[in-house]
Formats: C-alpha cells, sequence, structure tokens
C-alpha cells in the first residue's frame, strides 16, 4: 500500500470515528460534554449550536456517506463473473399438487434431519366471527410470510458461521430446505430479502400458482464473492387465484437525498372473492450496528414511508422486511409512529404488546448474534385497518441446538415470519365503485 493511499484510508477511519460520534449525539435526547482539558473537534462542535440540549440530526458529509452507502459491498475487491447458475437443471414435477411439490422437495432432504417444529399462537381478543355480522360476508383472510433466507454467495463465503456444518450451507441441499420451509406454510403472500436464486423460486412457486417480481440491490454484495450467482435483492410473490395485481413498484431507498444500496418492492391487490384491496411492501435495510449506521436507516424508514404512501392510496397496508434494527433504535418509532400512517408490530399484536426476544439467531467467529430484526408491520387504525388473527413463533433455542442457525434443519440465520391477517369490510360506496370498476 502507498503511504498516499494508507494516509487516505486513514484519514478516512478518523472521518468515519468523528461521524459515530457525532450520530451518537444526535440521536441522544440530552448532549453532555465535560471533559476537561483541551477541547477536541467533536466538543467545539457541540458548542457551536444554539442549543446543546436539542441536537439537530447528523447528516455525513456526502464524500462519507457515499462511503457508507456502499460499505458492506466488498468494495475493495473486484466484481467476480457470475459462474454457480440459476438453478436450470431442478425443473419441478409438471402440473404437481401442493402435496405431490412438497414430496418431490422433501425427497431431496431424506438425508437431513427433520424441519424445526414450531408453534402457532393465535391473537388474544375477538375471534374472526366477530369482524363480520350475520348478514356480512366473511372477512377476507390471508397469510403472509416474511424471510431473510440468507443469499448462499454470502452464507457459503462471506459470513463465517463457524458453528455451521458445511453440509448444511451446501446450495445442492439447502435450496429445497428453503423451499420446503415456504412450501409447508403455505403462505399467499411471500416476501422475501437476500434472495439470489430469484429463478428457482420463480419456477417452483410458479407451479403452485404464485406470480413474482425482484429487485436486485444495485452494488450487491454477493457479485464480490466466488461462485456468486450475480446480485441478492428482494422478491414477492403472491397467489394469483387469490388475488389480482393492480399495481407493482419498487424503489431505490434514498438517505439524504442520495441513493443508497437497499431497495424496496411493492405490489397493490385486489382480494378476488371480496373486491378488497390492499398494499404489501418489502425491503431490507442497511446493516451494521452504530449510531451511523442507526441514523442511516432511519433515513432509509422515512424514504420507505414515503413511498407506501405514494401508492397505497388509502389502503390497508403491510410493511415487512429485514430492517437490520432492533424496536430501541430511531427507524422502529419512525414506522410505528409516523401521523400519517398508523402502523403496528403483527408479532408485538399477538404477544401483547411485546416483540420477540429475536428473529435472528447465529454464531459467527466474532461470537454470537442473537437480536430482533424482522418485522411484520401492518396498518392497524382507522378505515384501512387489518386484523391479525396469529403467528407462527420462532424456534425455541432448545430446537435450535447449541450451533443456532443456519443448520442442517434451517436453511437461514433468519428465522421466517407468518401471519395471517383479515381484511376490513368495504364501505356501501366502496363496494360500489369497484362494482363499477369491474363491470
Amino acid at each position: 500500500m502507498s503511504q498516499m493511499h494508507k494516509k487516505s484510508v486513514e484519514e478516512l477511519m478518523e472521518c468515519l470515528k468523528v461521524a459515530e460520534q457525532l450520530a451518537q449525539l444526535s440521536l441522544a435526547p440530552v448532549v453532555s460534554c465535560s471533559r476537561r482539558g483541551k477541547k477536541s473537534f467533536l466538543q467545539q462542535t457541540i458548542e457551536s449550536r444554539d442549543d446543546a440540549k436539542a441536537p439537530t440530526p447528523y447528516v455525513p458529509p456526502k464524500q462519507l456517506l457515499l462511503y457508507l452507502v456502499r460499505m458492506g459491498s466488498f468494495t475493495s475487491k473486484p466484481q467476480v463473473a457470475s459462474s454457480a447458475g440459476q438453478d436450470d437443471s431442478v425443473q419441478p414435477p409438471v402440473g404437481a399438487s401442493h402435496d405431490e411439490i412438497l414430496e418431490w422437495v422433501r425427497g431431496h432432504l431424506v438425508k437431513l434431519p427433520p424441519q424445526l417444529q414450531r408453534h402457532y399462537r393465535h391473537t388474544p381478543g375477538p375471534s374472526l366471527s366477530s369482524l363480520h355480522t350475520s348478514t356480512a360476508p366473511p372477512a377476507a383472510t390471508f397469510r403472509l410470510m416474511q424471510w431473510n433466507v440468507l443469499a448462499q454467495a454470502l452464507g457459503a463465503h462471506a459470513d463465517n458461521f463457524v458453528m455451521c456444518p458445511k453440509e448444511a450451507l451446501c446450495w445442492d441441499t439447502r435450496r429445497f430446505r428453503i423451499l420446503e420451509e415456504i412450501l409447508v406454510h403455505q403462505p399467499d403472500i411471500v416476501c422475501l430479502q437476500e434472495v439470489d436464486h430469484f429463478s428457482l423460486l420463480e419456477r417452483v412457486l410458479g407451479s403452485q400458482g404464485y406470480e413474482g417480481f425482484f429487485v436486485p440491490k444495485p452494488d450487491s454484495p454477493c457479485i464480490y464473492v466466488p461462485e456468486n450467482s450475480g446480485p441478492d435483492g428482494c422478491a414477492l410473490f403472491y397467489r394469483t387465484a387469490k388475488f389480482k395485481l393492480i399495481e407493482q413498484h419498487s424503489r431505490i431507498l434514498e438517505v439524504w437525498r442520495v441513493q443508497s444500496n437497499q431497495v424496496a418492492l411493492l405490489v397493490t391487490l385486489r382480494e378476488r372473492q371480496s373486491q378488497r384491496e390492499f398494499t404489501v411492501l418489502t425491503t431490507h435495510l442497511k446493516a451494521k450496528q452504530g449510531a451511523l449506521l442507526a441514523s442511516l436507516r432511519n433515513e432509509q424508514g422515512k424514504d420507505l414511508l414515503e413511498f407506501l404512501e405514494q401508492h397505497r392510496g388509502g389502503r390497508p397496508a403491510v410493511l415487512c422486511g429485514d430492517l437490520n434494527a432492533e424496536p430501541s433504535e430511531p427507524v422502529y418509532a419512525t414506522l410505528t409512529q409516523a401521523p400519517s400512517l398508523a402502523l403496528s408490530s403483527a408479532y408485538a399484536t399477538v404477544n401483547n404488546g411485546e416483540e420477540p426476544p429475536y428473529s435472528t439467531w447465529k454464531i459467527r467467529g466474532n461470537g454470537e448474534s442473537k437480536h430482533n430484526i424482522d418485522y411484520v408491520l401492518y396498518t392497524s387504525e382507522g378505515s384501512s385497518v387489518l386484523q391479525v388473527l396469529g403467528s407462527l413463533d420462532h424456534p425455541s433455542e432448545e430446537a435450535l441446538g447449541p450451533g443456532r442457525a443456519p443448520s442442517l434443519a434451517y436453511p437461514s440465520d433468519h428465522f421466517s415470519l407468518v401471519c395471517d391477517f383479515a381484511l376490513p369490510e368495504l364501505s356501501d360506496d366502496a363496494q360500489e365503485e369497484r362494482n363499477h370498476r369491474s363491470r
């Protein structure tokens, strides 16, 4: 490394340290500075503010911001041409029923442990029957799955799962464990992150009546990894027999007016029997810990809300994804306390207001990581309210075993979130308008 390059790296690292401190202050409710001696740049910055007790949000300089939005994409390495392919040799049986396709999938897993056992939990309070009168049609319901499936390129070559057996990360079997998880729970809508084998999912799920969309990250970390299958991104599938697609949109999320490396995918669907419409948005926010990255995620959350409000048109909505943020982070409050959009957590609703203790549990070279960072949020107030009927509990510590996840019994380091919802009834005016449009 040349002296000039070394100096540039050192300056960048120093800039990151200062930026992290400033971000911590901007997120803190009260700023306190009691250090003695020579004032640092950080102290001078604090004291220069008009109101030190109400810090303004910190905005990184553009050069640093451009580095942050690409952090994690292995930008010091050259891109590697895709070589692993998209599973063209894997073709589901033609015309297979759900049970037949599940049997075909499990035929590739006979040497592995059985699928992890999980329990379904019903929402406390009113039952589904209370959602409608005796003369009204039954409430339209749907099941949604939210899941970060773990990109194969990252899981096998970059994530350093030190307690995971090597064979558990072998794509020849892991792909069938992913398909098994989806097929067993039979969701009507499937929202996925870290998808780097979309063609396989589209082919197999398509045979079961799903239509899907995929939006890749602009600079996916997968494309810097050997034996990759192209970029990872977000995918969304829905049952065409149950829903009619009204519109579909995607977006590269922005932070402080700069495009980030994260994306969002949105669809508006009409439930065919009831003619009720709703919007679903899925995303995967920036990873890594620290105040600076928490601030960046918060900006992504604000952009998500604008994107959702731009397209939902007052309809009920679900916003789900891997937010890479604990409930204590600002982005959680930004999404669940927005004055224009009342979003609540489905899992917290089912669990008497408490989020689960974890949605990901893994062991890497730098230690054990157990966090709740995956969510299903839904409109919970006003005319666009959805009702959560229940959700699938995460695997227990005992079921996971000492190696946690991924494992031979579970294919990802994140656990799928499965929720059942009931759509609100249409008003007479809305029903008449829908009937007129469908003629």
